[in-house]
């Protein structure tokens, strides 16, 4: 399966909050990026996200859409995130949304990562074109 990997830049991020209750902050976000790598393009993403107000917890949900080029191929997609960070440890997963790729990126899927190191977005998305 091939792999794109790179990095992304975050080049706004609309944070909205629409509940602060104790316990955790909720919401929504609203992110735009610019990838580098094996993805060449640019993004919009929106989230909801939850961040505890006591441990520093916090976890997302959201979808994105890339429109650029997947190693040389050009069109647009959909990506699912799921996310959290507690005590330090974090997590992110990201999968294409079926069905969503258009152009040359028509019937595109697969799955990856995202690492953050010393404040720097690094992905990694494994895919397959059918």
């Amino acid at each position: 399966m091939p792999r794109a990997e790179g990095t992304f830049d975050i080049d706004s991020w609309d944070e909205r909050p629409y509940d602060e209750r104790e316990g955790a902050k909720l919401s929504r976000v609203h992110v735009t990026k610019t990838f580098q790598g094996g993805l060449q393009g640019t993004s919009t993403t929106d989230l909801i996200t939850a961040i505890a107000q006591v441990e520093s917890s916090a976890g997302y949900v959201g979808f994105e859409r890339f429109t650029g080029t997947v190693d040389g191929r050009e069109g647009t997609f959909v990506l699912q995130h799921n996310a959290e960070r507690t005590a330090g440890e974090q997590w992110l997963t990201w999968r294409i949304l079926p069905d969503s790729g258009t152009g040359a990126l028509r019937g595109i899927r697969g799955e990856g990562q995202i690492t953050i190191e010393d404040g720097k977005h690094f992905y990694h998305l494994d895919y397959e074109l059918g």
